[in-house]
């Protein structure tokens, strides 16, 4: 029997296992198992927190509810950052992801913030497949095209700004643009209508999972996307379906900063053998 911590950050749920001290060979169809909602334990997205070698205080690896890997995500990041500075006592902890190091830092009152650095803007660095202008680009979509930008924060995501989100077309529209063909290696969709200056309400399509309540990476893409269109100051909150994240984009040093919440559910045990 393998033991899991079942989280979330803002309804964004994981099945996190620790692999630190022994080796769990997590396979992707496993892991969309492990995600499943009737038949598994159910989640967004599976994590496995590994040995962070010398520089980080550990390893993070995820697989979306399809099966597939992700690059980064970012409230399973605070969530585990969450775990790791209870468990020391730390104030500070640095992860090791396939889409970069993430530095996290305890923001009192239950809170996380993560450090993700720089977002990347180049059309090739999200990646798109041709030259486009990330900041506001025509995206065709069948016979229609809609305006979006593009923004990687180690994943890519693809950002509409839309005048009500409560009544966007998250689940029409979310799954033809993540297999768009201008997207190499899929995408996260976001539908973000601006409140003011300081505050965006935002729905999501993440990419390998669905609709789900919140997305960590998305808004920072989504307050990155806003500030480079003007819409918004660097500081602002964000409101997703599951809760509020508050995003700087620092412009000293071009950091993104995240600061939301991390829960744990509940310890159970799996026979990962027996999936």
């Amino acid at each position: 029997m393998t033991v899991f911590l079942k989280m979330h950050g803002l309804g964004n749920d994981f099945v996190v296992f620790d692999a630190r001290d022994s080796a769990i060979p997590l396979s992707a169809d496993q892991a969309r198992k492990i995600a499943d909602r009737h038949f598994g334990i159910g989640c967004d997205t599976v994590v496995v927190i590994r040995p962070g070698g010398a520089l980080a205080d550990a390893g993070v690896q995820f697989f979306n509810a399809d099966g597939s890997e992700s690059e980064s995500c970012f409230n399973a990041s605070r969530c585990v950052a969450r775990l790791l500075m209870d468990e020391r006592g730390l104030q500070r902890v640095k992860l090791s992801t396939k889409g970069g190091m993430l530095v996290a830092s305890d923001a009192g009152k239950g809170l996380v913030t993560i450090d993700m650095g720089e977002p990347h803007l180049e059309w090739n660095q999200v990646p798109l497949a041709e030259p486009r202008d990330t900041t506001n680009f025509l995206l065709e979509i069948g016979t229609s095209s809609v305006p979006v930008s593009a923004v990687s924060m180690g994943n890519p995501h693809c950002v509409l700004f839309v005048p009500d989100a409560s009544v966007a077309p998250v689940t029409l529209l979310g799954p033809k643009i993540e297999i768009s063909p201008l997207f190499p290696n899929r995408t996260n969709v976001e539908f973000a209508q601006v409140l003011d200056r300081a505050k965006i309400r935002m729905r999501v399509w993440e990419r390998g999972v669905g609709a789900t309540l919140a997305c960590g990476s998305g808004a920072c893409a989504t307050a990155v996307a806003a500030v480079r269109r003007g819409l918004t100051d660097r500081k602002m909150e964000l409101v997703l379906d599951g809760g509020s994240l508050f995003i700087e984009w620092r412009e000293g040093d071009g950091h993104v900063l995240m600061t939301g919440p991390a829960v744990t559910v509940f310890r159970g045990r799996v026979e990962l053998e027996k999936l």
